[in-house]
């Protein structure tokens, strides 16, 4: 039932977007961007945002079609939350509970989580990874709108941003050279730190 509801949903979202979009551009581009977009969606951290956020400011540059990136992004989050969402449901929950190190901590994690989806499923499902609810059997009706929903606003926020403001950070990063980038980023990062540390060494001796 589950899985039959997910291949409808997928299928709707296929024929919609081959009957209402043409793509501009390399098709390996949109092909890269779905592969990341997807993979980020089933729970693999990492390609989704960078690559969306690159292909954004490709279609700044009118190379690739900023519709058509978007709609790959959100199609291909959408089946990626899917395909993340199928595997908690069909494994997550079992390995989550199986014998082992600190079984008692994740049933008890587990039994918190169930308690979250029941009282605030949406927002859960907004907010976890897809494999989070299928562990806690959040149902078809719930859940392939939701991700829908999300992998749209996903798409449409980062990539929208990127298509706005990314140009004229390639275009101030350019005048001054990456490497200066680079270092002011770098400066960055050391004053974090170095404050992190600060307040670290004060709270210990507090403690003393």
């Amino acid at each position: 039932m589950r899985v039959a509801a997910a291949v409808k949903t997928t299928l709707v979202l296929a024929l919609v977007i081959h009957l209402h979009h043409r793509f501009h551009g390399p098709s390996l581009d949109y092909w890269g961007l779905a592969v990341a977009s997807a993979a980020s969606w089933v729970g693999i951290p990492g390609p989704g945002e960078p690559v969306l956020i690159a292909t954004a400011v490709i279609a700044a540059r009118h190379r690739l079609d900023l519709t058509g990136v978007l709609v790959v992004a959100w199609f291909a989050a959408t089946i990626g939350g899917i395909g993340g969402w199928l595997l908690g449901l069909r494994l997550g929950r079992a390995v989550v509970t199986a014998p082992g190190p600190l079984r008692g901590t994740r049933l008890r994690a587990v039994e918190r989580g169930d308690q979250v989806f029941k009282r605030v499923a949406v927002v859960a499902v907004l907010l976890t990874p897809s494999w989070v609810a299928g562990i806690h059997n959040v149902r078809p009706i719930v859940y392939l709108p939701t991700n829908t929903f999300g992998a749209a606003i996903w798409a449409v926020g980062i990539g929208g941003a990127a298509y706005v403001i990314g140009p004229s950070v390639i275009d101030v990063a350019n005048d001054l050279g990456w490497v200066t980038v680079g270092a002011l980023a770098a400066l960055a990062v050391a004053v974090v730190v170095e404050e992190v540390l600060r307040r670290r060494r004060k709270h210990a001796r507090e403690r003393l």
